[in-house]
């Protein structure tokens, strides 16, 4: 079934708000911090190319992820790991101008910040400078707190992403549910404690279980945002192409799906397709004498 798409509210009773709000300038991480502190949810999109983006920023989405999800529905890629720092800056900088409302933040890609604080500082500089994005996503909680420590120093906004980190699909052997079991729960909200030391504005928690990802919700002073984890965290974030339909194959259990734009474009091709086949199209309202 597919679902229609609620405008943005332009009587909302804060004009501030991140959904809703009647403020037409760049949301910033300062908007994002108000939010958390009102109990605001926010909605969070992907978004790899300026058309895609321009409706999403018309549609009210105040935070657009440029991620390295591009490697699997944008790219080709069998996963997000060989994506380059070159591929994430070009669709970056074509997501920055097709928006004027959202923060736009686009992911480290995998060997881009590994290597130690440096090495995260001189690929977050390149985003920043060569794309524009207002801030920038990288994977990891301890292990990554000096990387994001030094970016923010730097003055460059950094998002958090812990639980399950795509990145590492080779380690983990697939997509596991992270955070299960004592220990391992443990050792998650250690992570976020982690990365809001080090100067996170907001932390991605992918594939957790709800209680868990409730309960970091609940302890941290700066957003979460749930992907598959519960419903209580502070924003929720999709994958644009689960979200819409566009899809092939299965989804994740936590996707859900608001329209069918795979098989509507697919509709649209082979009518195209049949039309030029039997000379319908063009038309004589289509050509010029």
């Amino acid at each position: 079934m597919t679902h229609a798409v609620k405008a943005p509210d332009s009587g909302a009773k804060n004009p501030k708000s991140l959904y809703g709000g009647t403020s037409s300038r760049r949301i910033t991480v300062r908007d994002i911090a108000a939010a958390k502190e009102r109990g605001e949810k926010w909605p969070m999109l992907t978004a790899y190319d300026a058309m895609t983006a321009s409706v999403f920023d018309e549609a009210g989405i105040p935070v657009m992820l440029v991620g390295d999800s591009m490697g699997n529905c944008h790219l080709g890629y069998e996963s997000t790991v060989p994506v380059t720092m070159d591929e994430i800056t070009l669709l970056s900088a074509a997501v920055v101008r097709g928006t004027r409302r959202a923060l736009v933040v686009g992911d480290l890609p995998f060997g881009s910040y590994q290597e130690g604080p440096v090495q995260a500082l001189r690929s977050a500089t390149r985003l920043v400078k060569e794309a524009g994005v207002g801030a920038v996503k990288l994977e990891g909680g301890e292990r990554s707190a000096h990387q994001i420590e030094l970016l923010v120093q730097a003055g460059i906004p950094v998002m958090a992403h812990i639980g399950l980190t795509p990145q590492s699909v080779n380690a983990y052997g697939g997509y596991p549910v992270q955070g299960r079991g004592e220990e391992a729960a443990a050792q998650l909200l250690r992570d976020a404690k982690a990365v809001q030391d080090a100067g996170a504005f907001a932390v991605v928690l992918e594939l957790v279980p709800a209680e868990l990802a409730a309960e970091v919700t609940r302890v941290l002073h700066i957003p979460t945002v749930g992907i598959g984890a519960g419903a209580e965290c502070d924003a929720q974030v999709l994958v644009w192409t689960d979200m819409a339909g566009m899809t092939d194959g299965r989804v994740p259990r936590f996707v859900k799906q608001y329209a069918r734009l795979r098989e509507a474009l697919g509709d649209a091709a082979k009518a195209f397709a049949e039309d030029v086949v039997g000379g319908a199209y063009p038309a004589e309202e289509h050509s010029f004498h």
